[in-house]
């Protein structure tokens, strides 16, 4: 690998390195609602948050209790965490008997099939996206799609492209340079996700309840939870979104179009298992399709490659039409000793970490380079906090810590240079504290996680309900931001209104919506 100082010195003699400061950002935060004694909340979408199809900022994925709130996308650090504060306090002030479980790992949950699917309606789009999860559970479980965590949404700024394809020596349009130049992002971050399940995981262990009815390696960490002693984030193990029902999914990530093709043919392809399930079945559906993926958004990577879609298009379509205009990061666990479940010291080292995957080279990767990745990251989810842990390289192996200690090095070098343009140390700090984490693992919020379980003899519901009322009895003292509770307040009945006009804006029937967007 070349020395990434000389990237950064390159960099900042051509007056890049100021572009760096100003990424945009936005976060998806995902949480389950519980009711006080720590089950999962039964009740329906709060009618007091609005409309979960038509509201901006608050939303559901999979269950109807699992909530998803979203900032906008802001230039800076701090609006985006604001933002999300004052949004994370508004919704827990709005719920009566009911608070937010902490954990990336699920509470204590019901027999499986009593968990209740999301709804949003009977418009189109509302039955669509209802349809899409039931076929979920149809293919993975409910339990499962009960998982929550972050999503870190990145972008450099507009004026970043065009200078950097100077940089570059490119001779391409700025979008397929842009586009290109995403893809070489998104194969560094899967080279290196270790480091970041290593750095963040926060689920080592599971409740009982979650494990009902599947086998399962775990250990009984006492009567009611089971973990594995050096696990990082078990929401990535074959428990969670590493799902082998998806293993026949081949995604390539070396150009955008191997990308898109690798998606098209999972979404046109069956796969028998689903076909078994049936599609409709006496006149309920079951699933949008029988194939390997009912939509792109079903396929679990750790990283995705994103456009903002129109009203009624395929994420497929608007890449292929404008090209990659930001990156979702989704292996993050919720951080339960965090009230957001993130901090600004992680998105500060986030930031770093995709700005590197970005500006080193980064080769396309070949299928073994893709089954050595995927090998490592289920080490390091399994077994990243082992003493002596060794992860693959081209042909040899060496210690996970010695391998993170030469990533964060050129992550700190950057780091370095950013905090001389701001006359601070906010990013050195930032890795700083990471690098404490590789000399000391149970700062890691997985070893923080177990030791505080072990000390406290807590379960794994005893452990989550204790930090869940911790941060639900901050968020509701919280004073929010009066313009910010006022713009919340006036969503609420904007989002039910724009719901209505939807339902009352169909004009072809569920069959034919559903043809025209497939054939997209």
């Amino acid at each position: 690998m070349p020395d990434f100082s000389r990237v950064i010195a390159r960099l900042d003699s051509a007056g890049l390195l100021p572009q760096l400061l100003r990424a945009h950002r936005g976060i998806e935060k995902e949480a389950l609602r519980v009711d006080r004694a720590g089950h999962l909340a039964m009740t329906p979408h709060p009618a007091a948050l609005g409309a979960a199809l038509s509201h901006p900022y608050i939303t559901t994925d999979f269950a109807e209790a699992l909530l998803e709130l979203i900032t906008p996308v802001f230039e800076a650090r701090n609006p985006t965490l604001d933002f999300l504060v004052d949004l994370h306090s508004w919704v827990a002030q709005q719920l009566e008997d009911e608070m937010l479980w902490v954990a990336s790992m699920p509470c204590q949950l019901p027999d499986p099939g009593e968990i209740p699917i999301a709804e949003y309606g009977p418009s189109n789009l509302g039955r669509m996206k209802h349809i899409y999860r039931v076929g979920l559970s149809w293919r993975y479980g409910r339990a499962m799609q009960t998982i929550a965590g972050i999503h870190y949404n990145f972008s450099p700024g507009d004026d970043f492209w065009p200078a950097y394809r100077e940089f570059r020596k490119s001779r391409g349009d700025v979008t397929a340079f842009r586009s290109a130049s995403y893809m070489a992002l998104v194969r560094n971050f899967r080279r290196h996700v270790w480091l970041l399940i290593y750095l963040f995981g926060a689920s080592p262990g599971v409740c009982g309840t979650f494990l009902k009815g599947r086998a399962h390696e775990l250990e009984p960490l006492d009567t009611h939870s089971y973990y594995l002693p050096w696990a990082t984030s078990l929401r990535m193990s074959g428990l969670g979104y590493q799902n082998n029902n998806q293993a026949s999914v081949n995604v390539c990530y070396n150009t955008l179009d191997t990308y898109l093709q690798s998606l098209r043919d999972a979404i046109s392809t069956p796969f028998p298992e689903y076909t078994k399930i049936g599609v409709r079945v006496d006149g309920e559906y079951r699933q949008l399709n029988d194939s390997i993926l009912q939509i792109e958004n079903e396929y679990y990577s750790v990283v995705r490659p994103k456009r903002v879609t129109r009203r009624g298009e395929r994420p497929v379509h608007a890449l292929a039409e404008r090209g990659v205009e930001y990156i979702e990061v989704r292996c993050m666990d919720l951080d339960p000793f965090q009230p957001l479940g993130i901090d600004s010291t992680t998105t500060d080292f986030l930031d770093l970490f995709l700005w590197y995957c970005l500006l080193a080279d980064s080769p396309f990767m070949e299928p073994e380079d893709c089954h050595r990745a995927a090998r490592n990251q289920v080490l390091v989810v399994e077994e990243g906090r082992r003493p002596g842990l060794q992860l693959e390289t081209d042909g040899d192996s060496r210690e996970l810590t010695d391998m993170a200690a030469e990533l964060l090095a050129e992550i700190d070098a950057l780091a370095a240079a950013l905090d001389g343009l701001e006359s601070g140390t906010r990013y050195r700090d930032a890795v700083a504290l990471q690098q404490d984490k590789l000399r000391d693992s149970e700062l890691t919020p997985s070893g923080r996680t177990l030791r505080e379980m072990r000390d406290g003899r807590l379960s794994f519901g005893e452990f989550g309900m204790a930090m869940s009322e911790k941060h639900d009895a901050w968020l509701r003292e919280r004073e929010i931001d009066p313009a910010m509770a006022q713009r919340l307040e006036q969503e609420v009945g904007d989002s039910i209104a724009r719901a209505r006009a939807l339902e009352e804006g169909d004009d072809v029937d569920f069959e034919r919506y559903l043809e025209a967007y497939f054939s997209q």
